[in-house]
């Protein structure tokens, strides 16, 4: 023990912050030098009852450090604070509990930080666009570096729920339908997130969300009941979040849906025996804002009493806003319903993660250690993402790249050129929109006064249906050589308990695009939509169509680099694309069922004969109106540049379970400009122990190609590359025959097969 002097206030760049703790100060906790578990076995031997169910308790910020506040932190009543995002406030409460607590055990100051801070990056759906994790995990180091000089230590994200229904609004903040990519994605922003080393100078816990299968909420709509069989959700919802965990995630949060009849923030099976039995997580779990209260909403307890008993019993740590930790622990443990040993279970995880993060040793923050808010690098970080995040879905005749020499006006039309605060996106609480750069500013600084441009909204907001704003945007085309349209949809229609039932472009603008494409000249759109929107009905209307998803900070220059040739589009569809509303869920990775739809048996319903004696026309599985097919597959991106795949090797045509597979192939660039193509890898276990999907991501390469050059891309596949879970539940890797792609999205068709045997 060490002296007991308290550490003293300093002020530094306006910033309170605390000398270093003294010994004094932590005279009662364990030695810094002992293993974490000695440190937090000996800290819940201190630990009143009170105080341990205070660390399970989190509570909103109420804006001030109010009276109430600053008592129930100084008796060791908190364990974390949501929505503390100001250096100075932080600091304080981290004063207050270090300083007047018994023990000094530090909060948790939990923000949502999904895609950026202040510097704001595409939305995750359009990061999965670029499908390049190390660029996402560059996002994700940028987005920590600005929430942690803010005092944040600890974010809800990534969101990582495989999603396959684009009505659903929340869909903008995952990675996608596919689970290797998601994977991948999410072990990449965790990394981002939390660094090398949790206890440095920038570094934010990850939170690994929603545990488990909300992607999958019945009709897209928000909150709903989710139904998935036990071997679905390990093959296609579980992986991601067992990837995070591996990655070291320091928390999850439980999922505000059901799973097969049983709330997640209640579902022992996902919380006791997946998570902390089959994966060995000793980290933190909590639930969602008041999920736990809402246990009983879902008719699966009676009363905040028996919600508090039953999320406790399942494994939340601790309770996010709502109060039946707070109000019933307490009784639960005197009445012997929950015993101690699991409520020390619990506050375990939550120490622990506190002294991963090296909070015991600094809660503080001092700004001065860390990178200026939105600096040039991290506005270059964001602008590569915007730029790498666009999926060209349409270019006929080479309507793009524009050339500025042949062009004397261009009109700018539409409610999301100029909107710098839409172009965030959901979920941007800290988004500066003074940041913004928008595409109106971005063309206008692209082209000078070289080309005159002339800029209508057309619409007030996407959903407007007021038209009276088209006679000026047809004045301004009439005068012009090519005219560009800005659509889509305003951030807040995307994102949670937004989702949308119809997903064509809102209010009046598919009126507006065939306006303008009445007046004969060259049409290019430009969507920023926080999920795949239904385009068919625009398609014929336009030359080139980009889908920009809601791109951040830095949209506005990348979509202006794209559009005036400085690089070529390079993103790929990170979920399916539908043709209409009533083929959801539509996506790649489906099984190929007993009739599989072939182009020779799809039967559409103005092919079949008027009075026609009822039979099984076609006999496959397709919709007579929508046929089988989306409109554009997963993975799908054009490119200014023409690339092509040949000359597909395997290194062996039978392999053993200790072998791996090369699979190669040839990459060339045939257009003059040099460009970035995604190679895409997928696989097929034609028989298994259960019906396996017709295609499987496994290897992804983005690769940079100088004009006329060709390349050899090269892949490997190992026997867990091909593992999955059979009827038993357990993973395997079974001999047979298998088919391997190569190529540029899901659809391709260079093809090689492959036997592999067992031991």
């Amino acid at each position: 023990m060490a002296s007991s002097s308290r550490p003293g206030l300093v002020l530094l760049g306006g910033i309170l912050l605390m000398n270093a703790p003294s010994a004094g100060m932590t005279q009662q906790l364990p030695s810094a030098d002992e293993p974490i578990e000695s440190r937090v076995a000996s800290l819940l031997d201190r630990m009143t009852l009170e105080e341990k169910i205070g660390q399970m308790i989190q509570v909103n910020f109420p804006g001030e450090i109010g009276p109430d506040l600053r008592a129930a932190i100084e008796a060791g009543g908190l364990g974390s604070l949501l929505n503390v995002v100001d250096a100075r406030t932080a600091n304080e409460i981290q004063a207050i509990v270090t300083e007047g607590s018994r023990l000094g055990i530090p909060l948790l100051l939990g923000r949502d930080v999904i895609h950026g801070f202040r510097t704001v990056l595409p939305i995750p759906l359009g990061q999965a666009a670029s499908f390049n994790p190390e660029l996402v995990e560059r996002g994700a180091r940028v987005a920590a570096l600005e929430a942690a000089a803010a005092g944040v230590n600890w974010t809800f994200a990534p969101m990582i729920d495989v999603s396959r229904d684009p009505r659903w609004g929340r869909i903008a903040e995952s990675f996608g339908e596919d689970p290797w990519l998601t994977s991948r994605l999410a072990v990449a922003m965790v990394n981002g997130f939390q660094g090398g080393d949790l206890a440095a100078a920038g570094t934010i816990a990850a939170t690994a969300k929603h545990f488990a299968g909300y992607g999958a909420s019945e009709a897209g709509r928000d909150y709903n009941t989710t139904n998935i069989p036990e071997n679905e959700l390990r093959n296609v919802y579980l992986p991601p979040f067992k990837a995070a965990v591996n990655a070291g995630v320091v928390s999850l949060m439980a999922s505000f849906s059901d799973i097969d009849g049983v709330p997640a923030s209640g579902n022992r099976f996902l919380m006791q025996d997946i998570l902390r039995g089959e994966w060995g997580f000793d980290g933190l779990v909590v639930s969602d804002w008041v999920s736990i209260e809402q246990l009983i909403d879902h008719g699966f307890a009676a009363d905040l009493r028996e919600a508090a008993f039953k999320a406790a019993d399942a494994g939340i740590n601790m309770e996010m806003v709502s109060r039946a930790y707070a109000d019933h622990l307490a009784d639960l443990l005197r009445d012997g319903e929950i015993s101690l040993a699991r409520i020390d279970e619990l506050v375990a995880g939550i120490l622990r993660a506190k002294f991963r993060l090296g909070l015991f040793e600094n809660p503080y923050t001092d700004p001065s250690e860390l990178p200026e808010i939105a600096n040039p690098e991290h506005l270059a970080v964001a602008r590569e993402a915007a730029l790498q995040s666009l999926v060209l879905l349409r270019n006929e005749r080479g309507a793009l790249p524009l050339d500025v020499d042949d062009l004397g006006s261009i009109a700018v039309i539409g409610p999301m050129a100029d909107d710098p605060y839409e172009q965030l996106g959901t979920w941007v609480f800290d988004g500066d929109p003074s940041l913004s750069r928008t595409p109106l500013q971005a063309i206008r600084d692209m082209v000078g006064d070289r080309v005159r441009i002339r800029y209508e909204r057309g619409l007030e907001t996407t959903r407007s249906r007021n038209t009276e704003g088209f006679v000026a945007a047809l004045q301004a085309v009439a005068e012009a050589d090519a005219v560009i349209a800005f659509l889509g949809e305003e951030s807040i229609l995307s994102g949670e308990a937004h989702s949308r039932a119809d997903i064509d472009l809102p209010g009046s603008q598919v009126e507006l695009l065939h306006a303008l494409s009445e007046a004969g000249k060259p049409v290019i759109a430009v969507i920023l939509a926080g999920r795949p929107l239904t385009v068919q009905n625009i398609l014929d209307q336009v030359d080139a169509l980009i889908f920009a998803w809601h791109p951040g900070t830095m949209g506005g220059p990348a979509i202006a680099d794209a559009l005036f040739g400085v690089e070529s589009p390079s993103g790929k569809l990170p979920v399916t694309f539908p043709k209409v509303v009533g083929q959801i869920p539509i996506y790649y990775a489906h099984k190929n069922t007993g009739k599989p739809a072939t182009p020779e048996t799809y039967v559409h319903l103005d092919d079949l004969p008027v009075r026609a004696v009822q039979s099984a026309h076609g006999m496959t599985s397709h919709h007579l109106d929508a046929g089988y097919t989306p409109l554009f597959p997963f993975g799908f991106g054009l490119s200014y540049a023409h690339f092509s795949f040949a000359d597909m090797e395997l290194s062996a045509a039978v392999i053993g379970m200790e072998d791996t597979l090369t699979v190669e192939a040839v990459l060339t660039n045939n257009s003059d400009i040099a460009a970035d193509e995604v190679v895409q890898l997928y696989v097929r276990d034609l028989v298994g122990d259960v019906t396996r999907p017709v295609r499987e991501l496994r290897g992804v390469q983005r690769l940079r190609l100088d004009a006329r050059e060709s390349r050899t891309v090269t892949f490997e596949l190992d026997a867990a590359d091909l593992a999955f879970y059979g009827q038993d539940m357990t993973l395997i890797t079974e001999p047979g025959q298998f088919h391997v792609w190569i190529g540029g999205s899901s659809d391709t068709d260079l093809r090689a097969e492959f036997t592999l045997v067992g031991d």
